[in-house]
């Protein structure tokens, strides 16, 4: 029986223009959300500013739009949300659990010989005079949890990155602080996004415990990659999607999906598309690989 409390949500970061990509995990996101009688909701994951285009939350929600993807209720901008993350810092810092860093990278690398931070400022429990970041401390113990796609997952964190940063050196709330906290905020209760940030949520589970939080339910979609293995982004060139016609961008992505939308679709609005979709939904049908190659919609 499909569950009518089920609250979705598409969280992209304004660093451009939505492409094929990002335009896939929005539709399957949007499709398991709605083919379970579920709240779809939209956050703009702005907390980068640095890596942030102007003009790209509006034209990301322009182009949602166009490919008729309409979420819930009001969208939620992570950069109104500062009070409530540094609250939560600050909870941790008074817990023990977080702690002041002013490692650098290249000493990060010299101690421990990779990126796995070896634990140096665990016993920096005040403000140092020089710059820092906030780390979260993790415990020696194995995360486990079933992804909807890529199945059984485990990671031991300290032994596999270590302490990680919720706070960065100029003042920037981390994204895996942020998106943690606005989960719960917004309960969430499914989480659809795609397999780069498959190891992310190890990081996420466990912030979770610390903060005694509710965990979504998981499935990492595979990711587009241009010809070079490269995800699609801003920074690999990715072109955006056009606001033409939509249907055949919202048919490759459903094919991608490894759905079957029949050819009778061909030339349908985006409208009557996405009630196919939602009608016709096999989760179980999504490629498990992490990659698939761009091809043209």
């Amino acid at each position: 029986m499909k569950s009518h409390h089920y609250v979705g949500r598409f969280a992209p970061s304004p660093t451009g223009p939505l492409h094929i990509g990002s335009l896939l995990t929005a539709v399957a996101s949007y499709v398991d959300a709605k083919s379970h009688n579920g709240k779809w909701l939209l956050r703009m994951e702005d907390i980068d500013p640095p890596r942030e285009m102007s003009g790209a939350a509006d034209s990301i929600l322009q182009t949602l739009e166009h490919y008729g993807l309409r979420w819930d209720g009001d969208v939620l901008f992570q950069s109104r949300q500062h009070s409530r993350y540094e609250a939560a810092v600050q909870q941790l810092l008074a817990s023990g659990k977080a702690f002041y860093c002013t490692c650098s990278r290249s000493q990060i690398l010299a101690a421990s010989g990779s990126s796995s931070y070896p634990g140096t400022c665990r016993q920096r429990h005040q403000p140092p005079d020089q710059p820092f970041a906030i780390r979260l401390q993790v415990q020696d113990r194995e995360i486990h949890f079933e992804d909807g796609l890529q199945r059984y997952q485990r990671c031991n964190l300290q032994q596999q990155g270590g302490d990680f940063v919720i706070k960065r050196k100029e003042g920037l709330y981390a994204y895996h602080l942020a998106v943690v906290l606005d989960d719960a905020l917004q309960g969430v209760t499914h989480v659809v996004r795609g397999s780069d940030l498959l190891d992310a949520t190890f990081c996420h589970w466990y912030l979770q415990d610390v903060l005694e939080l509710p965990h979504p339910q998981y499935a990492h979609l595979p990711v587009i990659v241009n010809a070079e293995g490269q995800k699609l982004s801003k920074q690999t060139f990715a072109e955006p999607v056009p606001l033409a016609d939509p249907g055949p961008y919202l048919l490759y992505c459903l094919q991608a999906l490894g759905q079957s939308p029949p050819d009778s679709l061909r030339g349908a609005s985006a409208a009557a598309i996405l009630e196919w979709s939602c009608e016709h939904w096999q989760m179980q049908r999504v490629p498990h690989q992490r990659c698939i190659p761009q091809q043209t919609a």
